[in-house]
C-alpha cells in the first residue's frame, strides 16, 4: 500500500509544480513610480557605524563609488553604489555586481528613502525561483543566465529577516570588522541625500562639513576623508552637507586632518583638534550642536591634473560602466561653466600586456552599458586611448566642441601602483589635465 501513496503524491507534486511560473513577474509590469530614483544597494545595517565602515570596505578594496543612507521606510542603513531613474540600468548594474564583485546579494531598491508618502520597492534578482515569496525576499547567486525580466519586487511594507525574523544586512569580508551582533543576509530586506541626522546611539560628536563652490556659494555633491595625525591612517570618509557623527581618534593629541577632494575642484585640507574643533578660526557649532567645518573649493586651474576616480570601464573594453556617469557629468558642468578651459585627457592602464579591445558600436551611443559592442585585438596604449576617447566622445554629444580637448596615451608606462600591487585597479585610470583656463 505505500508504494501507490508514494507515487500519487510524486504525481501531486509535479502537477502542483506545472502550475507554478518559471519565473518571478518582470519588473516591467509592476508599474513602479518612473521618476523615483532607483539605487543599486549592496548592503543594509541597523547599525550606523557597521554601514560606515561597509562604505568604507566598498569604496577602499573594491573601488565603488558607495555611499549610505537611512532608508525610513525600512528603518535601516542602505549602502548603495549607484543611484539614477533609469531602471533598467540599475537592473543590469546590479546584475554585473553580482556575477563579477563580492557582493554576490546585491539588489535594487526603487523610491526615496525619505519620503515615506510615496512608494518604495526592493527589488531581487531571482531567476528561476518561483518559490520566493513576497513577505521574505532571498536571492539566488546563480545570475549568470538572468535576464533582464528575472526580478521580483519586495512589497513597500517589507523588511529583510533572517531565519529568527531579526533584521539583518548584507555581509562584508572580516578585514572591514562589522560588528557581528547584525546577522548576515541572503538579501533585503545621485539623488541628493537627505540632510536630516538619524542617531543610532553610537560614540562621537556631530559634524557638519560644508562644501560650497566659492565662487557663489553653491553647495557641492562630496564627501571627506579624515586622517587620524597620530596614526597617520584614515579614520573613514563622511558624506558632505549633511550631519555625521565622527568618532574620536584617541588618540594622544586627537588631532585630526580633514580633506575635502570633489572632482573638478582642487583638493582643499584643514586640520583641527578633535577636543577642540572651534579653535580652528571660522570652525562654529550650529543651533544643534553639531561642528561645522567649511570648505570653499574652486576650480581646477591651468597646470593642474586631476583623476578621475570615480570613472569605471568593463573589463577589457572602452566602455564606461554606470557609476562613471556622474563624475563624467561634472567634467562636463566644468567645461559648461567656463568655455575658456581647454583640457587633454590622459588615458592609462595596468601593464603593457596587448588584449582583446571591446569598443561601442560604430553608430552607438550606449556609453555607460555593453548594449551594442565590436570586439577587437590591440595594444594596451590602444586601451588607454581609447578609454580617454570615449570620454571625450561623450563630452563632444553632449555639446562640448572637440577643438577643446585633446588626448595622451599611456598605456602601463605610468603606473601608481605595481601591477601585481593589491590596488593595481587604481593603475586604470584617466586624468584631466587643464591646458587653458
Amino acid at each position: 500500500m505505500k508504494t501507490p501513496n508514494f507515487f500519487a503524491l510524486v504525481g501531486l507534486f509535479f502537477t502542483l509544480c506545472l502550475l507554478q511560473p518559471t519565473t518571478a513577474a518582470p519588473y516591467e509590469s509592476q508599474q513602479l513610480d518612473n521618476a523615483a530614483p532607483n539605487y543599486v544597494v549592496i548592503g543594509a545595517f541597523a547599525k550606523q557605524s557597521n554601514a560606515l565602515r561597509f562604505t568604507n570596505h566598498a569604496k577602499r578594496d573594491v573601488k565603488l563609488d558607495a555611499r549610505f543612507e537611512m532608508n525610513k521606510r525600512r528603518n535601516l542603513y542602505y549602502v548603495y553604489v549607484l543611484s539614477t531613474h533609469d531602471l533598467p540600468i540599475a537592473i543590469e548594474e546590479a546584475k554585473r555586481l553580482r556575477v563579477e564583485s563580492e557582493f554576490t546579494d546585491t539588489w535594487v531598491y526603487v523610491g526615496s528613502f525619505a519620503d515615506l508618502t510615496s512608494a518604495g520597492h526592493d527589488i531581487v534578482i531571482v531567476p528561476n525561483r518561483p518559490e520566493i515569496s513576497s513577505s521574505q525576499p532571498q536571492a539566488s547567486n546563480g545570475i549568470a543566465t538572468a535576464n533582464a525580466t528575472d526580478s521580483y519586487v519586495a512589497p513597500a511594507d517589507a523588511t529583510p529577516q533572517d531565519a529568527s525574523g531579526s533584521s539583518v544586512n548584507s555581509a562584508a569580508p572580516a578585514s572591514t570588522e562589522i560588528n557581528t551582533s547584525e546577522t548576515a543576509a541572503t538579501t533585503p530586506p545621485i539623488e541628493e541625500a537627505s540632510t536630516a541626522f538619524v542617531d543610532d546611539g553610537t560614540e562621537g560628536t556631530k559634524f557638519f562639513f560644508k562644501i560650497t563652490r566659492q565662487a557663489d556659494q553653491k553647495k557641492l555633491q562630496g564627501d571627506v576623508d579624515i586622517i587620524d595625525v597620530d596614526r597617520t591612517r584614515k579614520m573613514g570618509s563622511y558624506k558632505g552637507n549633511t550631519v555625521v557623527k565622527v568618532a574620536s581618534p584617541a588618540s594622544k593629541s586627537g588631532n585630526m586632518s580633514i580633506i575635502c577632494d570633489v572632482f573638478g575642484y582642487r583638493k582643499s585640507q584643514r586640520d583641527l583638534s578633535y577636543s577642540d574643533p572651534e579653535s580652528g578660526g571660522d570652525i562654529i557649532r550650529d543651533s544643534n550642536g553639531a561642528v561645522v567645518v567649511p570648505f570653499e573649493l574652486t576650480r581646477l586651474k591651468k597646470g593642474d591634473i586631476a583623476i578621475m576616480y570615480n570613472v569605471y570601464f568593463f573589463k577589457d573594453a572602452s566602455v564606461m560602466r554606470p557609476e562613471s556617469r556622474f563624475e563624467v557629468n561634472s567634467l562636463l558642468d566644468m567645461l559648461n561653466e567656463n568655455p575658456k578651459y581647454k583640457i587633454r585627457l590622459h588615458g592609462h592602464t595596468n601593464g603593457n600586456a596587448a588584449g582583446k579591445i571591446i569598443s561601442m558600436g560604430k553608430e552607438s551611443d550606449a556609453f555607460f552599458a555593453l548594449s551594442d559592442t565590436k570586439e577587437g585585438f590591440g595594444s594596451a596604449k590602444q586601451l588607454s586611448e581609447e578609454r580617454a576617447s570615449i570620454i571625450r566622445d561623450y563630452l563632444v554629444k553632449n555639446g562640448i566642441p572637440a577643438s577643446r580637448m585633446e588626448i595622451k596615451a599611456w598605456g602601463g608606462k605610468k603606473p601608481i601602483h605595481d601591477k601585481m600591487s593589491p590596488r593595481a585597479a587604481e593603475n586604470v585610470r584617466v586624468e584631466v589635465e587643464i591646458l587653458e583656463d
